[in-house]
């Protein structure tokens, strides 16, 4: 059974968005991105929701080509070539992704077949709706949470309205210079 696995940035008091559904209090460096990178590397599919799809396509397919690509930057722009994407979207159609394919209606009996295939994991970047619906379904099998030292009061929590509890197992957590802590669960 291949694993899902998610990564996600949240604030200290748990959310992955501002009050604007913003994102830019976020906080990455090349030491987060080498640990993350070497995830990616064992999977061969991605997972987004909409909005998470529209960020990365707009960024990724060409990131390797700009004059002051990161090493980062060329080997995640690579990976993202490379690997089946998922698009979770109730709003936009087929005509409207590229070189993805797109799950809109049973998503769960979708993933359980994806976690039945033979393969690599798959790797879930998300935000707020579509890692809760999994979570809710006890479908992530590893959690990559990336704490940021920030308190945001309000937002998108990742945790409200969970229907029960999830036990976790740590694997791993690190402390980034960035003040970031990276934690590392198995379910």
């Amino acid at each position: 059974m291949r694993k899902l696995v998610s990564f996600m940035h949240i604030s200290l008091d748990g959310f992955t968005t501002n009050s604007k559904g913003q994102m830019d209090w976020i906080l990455a460096d090349e030491e987060m991105f080498e640990i993350a990178g070497q995830q990616t590397l064992k999977s061969d599919t991605a997972l987004y929701g909409r909005g998470t799809y529209e960020i990365m396509e707009a960024y990724w397919p060409t990131a390797a080509d700009l004059p002051n690509a990161t090493k980062h930057d060329i080997e995640h722009s690579v990976w993202y070539k490379s690997v089946q994407k998922i698009v979770v979207s109730k709003t936009l159609k087929n005509s409207e992704i590229k070189n993805a394919k797109l799950f809109s209606e049973n998503l769960l009996d979708e993933i359980r077949k994806l976690k039945n295939e033979k393969g690599k994991e798959f790797v879930m970047f998300g935000r707020t709706t579509l890692p809760r619906s999994l979570m809710d379904e006890n479908l992530i099998d590893e959690y990559w949470l990336f704490i940021n030292p920030i308190q945001l009061g309000q937002g998108n929590s990742l945790f409200k309205d969970l229907t029960h509890e999830i036990k976790l197992i740590l694997l791993m957590s690190k402390t980034f210079a960035s003040g970031v802590i990276c934690l590392h669960y198995t379910t």
